[in-house]
């Protein structure tokens, strides 16, 4: 069995973890951290059964621990996984080991970074593309949901050759659980309900530097105009996302490389043309579902399309892929404990 410790159970990231490790056949659950509640259960603070543990994070038993996870603010998490890291394997699901650059960290973060030397050794953990490179590593940036819903529907394009320069619009729209548990007032019901809202554009939010830094590895010099969007459901994205290729594309070609691309990959469907994803493909699932449209002008095909993505923003935009690369880590199967 793998013993598994959660540092920051409480948000929804981490109880959302926490549910997934406690129902992995292959999993024991070592510790499940709380500064402000420690001394409580999980089943205190949430509707559920998990009568789980919660003690405060100095009081966590890393050496009875095979791996831990830290579902921790961006900024404090760098530090806790500087502490764990010579005595357990690590996969962090906040920023802070995301961007490759510490420079371009501290621009976009406004924190200064306490481990620096850990960065070099971080492996992103978007699974079906480096999945060879989670399984070795011994620190898994896990990547930001946004980002995992943008680059799986650009990576088989990027991949090949087939954005080269020019401009990517990605018009995504989230769950409100994707902001977070603390009190907000742009989260409260009465502000959500109802209603629908960007946040963050004009070149602001913080995964623009995220889906740049992976597009440029994969050859893409792109910039990417993102445009998020706060939707009135608890959980959930849908990223639209705007390209122009060059001649001879359509919308069947495009099918044929994503179903090619990713073949035999038990998390990502690709659709038929003419069927668009929504948020019922996805959710309470690991999954992430793709299609495809022609953007053409009064319905000339040209060489504008467009590309929809779907994911659950809490498990395989951040829990669902942590726990797909720990599965990786310690050589099982990817699928194990994981919704399909």
């Amino acid at each position: 069995m793998i013993a598994a410790g959660v540092f920051g159970a409480t948000g929804y990231t981490g109880y959302e973890l926490v549910q997934l490790l406690t129902t992995h056949p292959e999993v024991e659950v070592a510790f499940a951290t709380s500064r402000s509640s420690a001394g409580q259960r999980l089943s205190d603070l949430y509707p559920s059964p998990l009568d789980v543990r919660l003690v405060a994070p100095e009081e966590a038993d890393l050496d009875a621990a095979d791996v831990a996870f830290f579902c921790l603010p961006h900024g404090e998490s760098m530090a806790a996984v500087a502490a764990a890291r010579e005595r357990t394997r690590c996969i962090d699901l906040s920023a802070d080991f995301r961007l490759h650059d510490v420079a371009l960290y501290e621009q976009w973060y406004k924190v200064a970074h306490v481990a620096p030397e850990l960065l070099p050794g971080a492996v992103y953990g978007l699974s079906e593309v480096y999945r060879e490179q989670v399984a070795g590593a011994d620190l898994v940036a896990n990547p930001g949901c946004y980002p995992t819903s943008v680059l799986l529907a650009l990576y088989p394009l990027a991949r090949d050759g087939h954005l080269r320069g020019g401009r990517v619009i990605v018009d995504s729209k989230s769950g409100v659980s994707g902001a977070g548990r603390k009190l907000r007032v742009g989260s409260l019901f009465c502000e959500v309900s109802e209603n629908f809202a960007p946040y963050s554009i004009g070149r602001t939010h913080r995964h623009l530097p995220e889906m740049e830094q992976e597009l440029a590895a994969w050859g893409a010099e792109v910039r990417v105009t993102f445009s998020p969007h706060l939707l009135p459901v608890v959980r959930g994205i849908v990223s639209t996302i705007y390209l122009t290729l060059e001649e001879g594309w359509t919308v069947e070609r495009l099918v044929e490389l994503y179903q090619e691309a990713y073949a035999g990959e038990p998390f990502v469907h690709v659709l038929p043309a003419g069927q668009m994803v929504s948020l019922a493909y996805v959710n309470h699932t690991n999954r992430c579902a793709l299609s495809f449209a022609d953007a053409g002008v009064d319905g000339n095909p040209g060489n504008d399309f467009i590309v929809v993505s779907a994911i659950d923003n809490l498990i395989k935009g951040a829990s669902g892929q942590a726990v797909q690369n720990m599965n990786l880590m310690f050589g099982l199967d990817e699928t194990v404990g994981l919704p399909r």
